[in-house]
């Protein structure tokens, strides 16, 4: 074979096999991704921070029923520049000792301000002044399907981010004595054991959840506090270590409503509380709700959501007749009269 009849030609950056006018000159899908990276990038160097890994000793007898002294750790985030630090409260349950790390390495001892079970909140809080801080946003704003970031520190991996989305809101969580936390927000922002405690960010780092729990052997199924509910219940627990609730014995969710609806009663509200559950013999058993029915006002005030509900149902309010409207069956505005009492042990 007569090798001169053949020639190689080697793709180098020269070679003019590929036109120069083919190339794209921009990749927009490479853009996208750049632009997500930077947002999560930019909200770490806001939040990161701000968040803290939890160390925690467990003393033998508590109400995780040890036999013997044990540690675990969780996250949180500093709220206040003097050290109040919001976490979860089954994170600092029963403790012993609480020990805080910062990301820049310092440790300090922390004591507990105050724990609040029926959302699963706590405060605690570290010596300190000038610390950095988070704040937390409006989670009444949330929509499903807007980006979400977590950071926290899942088994001991201090200072770890995941991102995904909101994948739906006002879900129903049990809390591990039982009680029903109302109003959650789910995401498939990956959490694992540690990442308790620790804040859910938006894209603009405002913290609109509290990192809280997970569905085991499922994958992305993920659970927050509101950051809405955080407030409200970090204002009480700073204020008197405690948060007493009247109590009117039911599970809701705030649901939307029909828009015929608001235009046949000249409701002011798109939304209410759904009563998805009653106790039996217990403020709203007596008063004769039913599950289904619409929560639209309580003493006087437009229910919008559950987190209204906690708020009107403070403990000035306990043993006094408040003003209940309800829609039933979305066809009977019903005026009843409840007396929230105190919430059971």
């Amino acid at each position: 074979m007569d090798s001169s009849n053949y020639s190689l030609s080697f793709l180098d950056s020269s070679s003019n096999l590929i036109p120069e006018q083919i190339l794209p000159e921009s990749n927009p899908d490479a853009e996208i991704m750049d632009a997500y990276s930077k947002t999560v990038t930019g909200v770490v160097v806001q939040v990161g921070p701000s968040v803290v890994h939890i160390k925690v000793k467990i003393k033998p007898g508590s109400s995780r029923q040890l036999r013997q002294e044990s540690e675990s750790s969780g996250s949180g985030v500093i709220i206040t520049p003097d050290g109040f630090i919001v976490t979860n409260n089954h994170v600092v349950e029963g403790s012993n000792s609480v020990n805080v790390s910062l990301s820049g390495g310092a440790h300090f001892g922390a004591e507990i301000v105050g724990t609040d079970p029926a959302t699963d909140i706590a405060v605690i809080r570290v010596p300190g002044s000038g610390l950095p801080i988070s704040r937390l946003g409006d989670s009444n704003k949330l929509l499903v399907g807007q980006m979400a970031i977590a950071i926290g520190n899942p088994l001991g991996f201090q200072s770890t981010v995941t991102s995904g989305v909101i994948s739906a809101l006002g879900r129903s969580l049990r809390s591990r004595n039982g009680r029903l936390i109302e109003n959650v927000i789910q995401t498939d922002a990956a959490l694992n054991p540690g990442n308790s405690g620790g804040p859910l960010v938006d894209s603009r780092g405002w913290v609109i959840g509290i990192n809280t729990a997970m569905i085991q052997f499922a994958q992305g199924i993920c659970f927050a506090i509101p950051g809405n509910t955080v407030r409200w219940v970090v204002t009480q627990l700073m204020k008197e270590g405690k948060v007493t609730r009247g109590y009117m014995g039911i599970s809701g969710q705030t649901v939307p409503i029909p828009v015929q609806i608001i235009r046949h009663f000249k409701l002011e509200n798109e939304t209410g509380v759904q009563v998805l559950d009653i106790v039996n013999n217990s403020p709203a058993y007596v008063t004769g709700l039913k599950e289904g029915d619409i929560i639209i006002e309580l003493g006087r005030r437009p229910v919008k959501s559950v987190d209204d509900i906690h708020r009107f149902l403070n403990k000035e309010c306990i043993g006094k007749q408040l003003d209940l409207v309800v829609l039933r069956d979305w066809t009977t505005k019903l005026d009843k009269v409840i007396v929230p009492a105190h919430t059971p042990e």
